[in-house]
């Protein structure tokens, strides 16, 4: 298979690996649009047998800082009337039947934290950093993330993360079980083309089914999950403590905020 282009999302190929690449440094700020070609990328590789298994990556010093909440941001946030089409496109990324190894460097936030759990395995650096910020933010965590951090991290560490909006580094996270394997950045992306080549060496249909049972009734329950995480954004969205962590958070200090 040779290069492809869906966007600002790169495909290209080396034996039974694909490495699936955003390109939107250096934060790599994700939108409908970008969740969209990644969702489009997946979905083509689903259906090439020369694909074993995937590696997400991407250019830049982030792997995914979410959305941009600045003035001149791109769209993707809560409040964007396009949000609900942005989850059913993530529910759709989650229903990729391909094994999925990503490459973290750099900030994983917010939905970007969530695009990170659509993969079956994260290799880290120690420079990644993890964050589920919403609570910082005035609004609920969203991208399946209620749903899928718990289930990888257990329920105690995920209520930490969101309810306290801290960062944890790439250290923590493998301890953890965010990361699956830390080294340092200069090789990152060839540790996560390692593993995914150790995953596509295997027989495929092996891998696919094994995969496709552990995965049952995902996508029911994320589809069920997004729905709800929604609709308790719209209604934070409209608040005063909404507009002021979006203030607070771009000027880099706590939120003075009045529970309105």
């Amino acid at each position: 298979m040779t290069s492809l282009r869906y966007g600002d999302v790169s495909v290209s190929q080396e034996n039974f690996v694909v490495l699936v690449e955003i390109h939107r440094p250096p934060n790599n700020y994700f939108d409908r649009q970008l969740i969209r070609n990644l969702t489009e990328a997946f979905t083509a590789l689903d259906d090439d047998p020369a694909c074993r298994a995937i590696v997400l990556a991407s250019e830049g010093k982030s792997f995914c800082a979410g959305a941009d909440f600045s003035p001149e941001g791109v769209s993707g946030g809560p409040g964007d009337p396009g949000a609900e089409q942005l989850y059913v496109e993530a529910v759709r990324l989650f229903a990729c039947k391909k094994p999925v190894v990503a490459a973290i460097q750099g900030a994983a936030i917010g939905g970007g934290l969530g695009l990170a759990l659509v993969a079956d395995f994260r290799v880290v650096s120690p420079e990644a950093r993890f964050g589920a910020n919403f609570v910082k933010l005035g609004v609920h965590p969203g991208f399946g993330l209620t749903f899928t951090l718990p289930r990888v991290i257990g329920l105690q560490r995920a209520k930490l993360m969101f309810l306290t909006g801290r960062r944890i580094t790439g250290m923590d996270a493998v301890a953890w079980g965010l990361g699956d394997l830390l080294v340092p950045a200069n090789q990152l992306r060839d540790a996560a083309k390692r593993l995914a080549g150790e995953i596509a060496e295997n027989a495929p249909l092996a891998v696919l089914s094994t995969r496709s049972t552990m995965h049952r009734g995902l996508t029911e329950a994320l589809k069920a999950q997004t729905g709800h995480e929604l609709d308790e954004q719209i209604v934070l969205f409209r608040t005063e403590d909404h507009r002021e962590g979006v203030r607070a958070v771009s000027e880099r200090r706590p939120g003075r905020f009045v529970g309105r």
